[in-house]
């Protein structure tokens, strides 16, 4: 019985050993083994390569913590936290329970600029109303998050901003967030398929909306003083705004969907009508006619649009020097253009702004969001199920 015991037990330390070189040998040549490359050639002849990292259900969006982590949400109600190399680590912990329908679900996510000694975030989703759930509208909340070596979990969480009213339908929620560089929130706001929403100064639906970090109005707003829902308001006459950044000189840009063609890209200024759904460069779903910005000049005109449209989602200003060529051009990315598209905006002595699609790649993917690392890479997440989280490797 004693030299059985005996044999057994070395049997299980062999075991146990080979185990482990067999996991140690796996992981070796799982992390030596080259992530899947793609190559799209641009409108313009640029060969610009994609390493492919991983991949998400139905991904929304994506930002930098700046130890080099990531985020990212899934419209289902996931965030996710990512390694610095890119890969899942932890699903955050206490995110809001969201009901995914058509356009809503968990949406944005972005990081307060003074993260790294606040650890304060913000996150967008749509919440159905408690009396009827047909009704629904976005909202912000700002909460805490913190990581630990076994998990990452949301806490402090905060109700800072909501649209209002709520709306029947499950589109155009829009709800993408930018923090200006003098540290103001602003958040687009669709007009939730409605159309007259957009004019109407006692909604904050189809707007840019402007706020202090803590979700209260800034004192400075443009129609301050005129209500709880107005003060709010920084432009109006909006569509569905799904791309929000700022330029090197501070500069706000919002793209945003058109009706039937005519989407938009547009420069942002203070108090601003941007004519929806009075004007714009396309025409109603129905085949009825909008008049254009240059029948009606008192509204302001888009810098650029697109007939035939590239229904745009995501959007960074480039402000890295590793694709040095491109430091300053906007990347957009497309859904139903199934692209990334690039533009260059130039401002000319007299302060007018020259602003131009320069090229589009494509590789036949809906193109959900695009952002930057502090490293100056860029990456792009494709749309719907299996959308993939592409890192371009170089443009040739």
């Amino acid at each position: 019985m004693q030299t059985t015991s005996k044999q057994s037990t070395c049997n299980v330390k062999k075991n146990a050993l080979l185990i482990t070189l067999l996991a140690t040998s796996f992981l070796s040549f799982a992390q030596s083994t080259p992530s899947e490359q793609i190559e799209m050639t641009g409108s313009n002849g640029t060969v610009v390569t994609g390493s492919v990292l991983t991949s998400f259900n139905n991904p929304w969006a994506m930002a930098f913590l700046p130890d080099g982590h990531s985020l990212v949400t899934e419209k289902g109600g996931t965030l996710w936290l990512l390694d610095k190399e890119q890969q899942q680590r932890f699903a955050v912990k206490n995110v809001p329970s969201v009901t995914a329908r058509g356009q809503g679900g968990l949406g944005d996510v972005i990081v307060h600029p003074e993260f790294a000694s606040n650890n304060t975030l913000y996150i967008s989703y749509v919440e159905r109303d408690d009396k009827n759930d047909a009704f629904s509208g976005a909202l912000i909340e700002r909460a805490t998050l913190t990581i630990t070596d076994t998990d990452a979990t949301l806490s402090d969480r905060q109700v800072i901003w909501r649209q209002s009213p709520k709306m029947t339908g499950n589109g155009h929620y829009s709800h993408r967030m930018a923090f200006s560089p003098d540290g103001h929130l602003f958040i687009t706001s669709g007009e939730r398929q409605k159309f007259t929403p957009s004019q109407n100064m006692a909604m904050n639906l189809g707007k840019i909306v402007r706020l202090n970090d803590d979700g209260s109005v800034p004192e400075d707003n443009p129609f301050y003083g005129q209500g709880s829902v107005t003060e709010q308001i920084w432009t109006l006459g909006h569509r569905n705004p799904l791309g929000i950044d700022f330029d090197d000189e501070g500069n706000l840009w919002v793209h945003e969907m058109g009706p039937r063609h005519g989407d938009e890209l547009n420069i942002i200024e203070r108090g601003r009508n941007y004519g929806y759904p009075t004007v714009s460069q396309g025409d109603h779903y129905s085949g009825v006619k909008i008049p254009n910005h240059e029948d009606f000049p008192i509204f302001k005109s888009p810098e650029l649009a697109w007939v035939p449209a590239i229904s745009p989602a995501g959007f960074i200003i480039y402000k890295g020097d590793k694709f040095s060529d491109w430091t300053g051009n906007g990347f957009i990315g497309g859904l139903s253009s199934k692209a990334l598209v690039r533009v260059t905006m130039q401002k000319n002595d007299k302060g007018k702004w020259n602003v131009q699609e320069a090229e589009r790649y494509e590789w036949g993917k809906r193109v959900r969001e695009v952002e930057q690392d502090s490293m100056g890479n860029i990456y792009v997440l494709e749309d719907k199920e299996g959308g993939r989280l592409i890192k371009l490797v170089s443009a040739k």
